[in-house]
């Protein structure tokens, strides 16, 4: 098969003194309560060999299990508004910029954690230190993908959480269908694995090197699974040419009527 890359991507990425090809796989566009065994079996299974590992979007497991934020859910308070007004947009987009985002920090967190976080990252920030708030927040937080409808716009009125059990995700995976599988979170700027199968036996800074260029892309490329295979180069062995034995014979015969002819003389 050949591999694609997302525009603007690359197929070949180097891990130290390994190679690895990335394979987008183009998939529809992956509805509330979907099985994430399903669309493994229907799009990644066609390509996949042992050996190669599935790195699979958290915003398709999330939605397959259903964790999601309803609008209504979280309006925001006037604390949110204010609050939100002074987050900083990254490359990975707006974060708790967004005041529904802020609003379920302060629901998940309770206001008074989230001011500590907010005054502690205004602090860290006159020091150069960067994601304090969701530091101090959580994976919860941090994880909240949706409500910016301006890349997808079927998120602009409900947030993403983070999977449930991710290890345990892969795990049922692999069970069901072989596929060795890991849950990324990977923006811009950062990636993150946040579980693995038991039989992928690669750490945990490989394989966030696999896919530190974020090969899934950010916007609405429906390509939530990358296939990742390592490319195993072999040298091609040359071997001399062999001379049969007519050959021989005629070259042993040649020399002993050069050598007879020399003595002659």
């Amino acid at each position: 098969m050949e591999f694609k890359a997302n525009e603007g991507k690359v197929v070949r990425i180097a891990v130290g003194d390994r190679q690895f090809d990335r394979h987008a796989i183009k998939t529809r566009f992956v509805e509330l309560g979907d099985d994430y065994v399903e669309l493994v079996k229907e799009y990644v299974l066609p390509y996949y060999q042992p050996g190669d590992i599935l790195s699979s979007s958290e915003k398709i497991i999330a939605l397959c299990q259903k964790r999601v934020v309803r609008e209504e859910e979280v309006k925001p308070s006037l604390l949110a508004r204010i609050l939100c007004k002074f987050v900083h947009q990254t490359a990975a987009g707006p974060g708790a910029g967004v005041p529904q985002k802020m609003q379920f920090a302060i629901n998940h967190c309770g206001a008074f954690k989230v001011l500590w976080a907010a005054f502690r990252a205004a602090i860290d920030k006159l020091r150069g230190v960067k994601g304090t708030f969701y530091r101090i927040t959580g994976p919860e937080v941090a994880g909240l993908d949706g409500f910016y409808g301006h890349d997808i716009e079927e998120y602009a009125h409900m947030g993403i959480r983070i999977p449930e059990n991710p290890d345990k995700v892969c795990d049922e995976v692999f069970d069901k269908t072989g596929v060795v599988m890991m849950i990324v979170d990977a923006n811009a700027i950062s990636q993150e694995v946040l579980g693995k199968a038991s039989a992928l036996k690669e750490d945990i800074k490989t394989l966030e090197k696999m896919i530190r260029d974020n090969p899934a892309g950010q916007e609405k490329q429906l390509t939530p699974f990358i296939l990742i295979r390592e490319v195993k180069e072999t040298e091609d062995v040359v071997e001399e040419p062999k001379e049969d034995a007519d050959d021989e014979v005629r070259v042993a015969i040649n020399l002993n009527e050069t050598l007879a002819s020399t003595e002659e003389a």
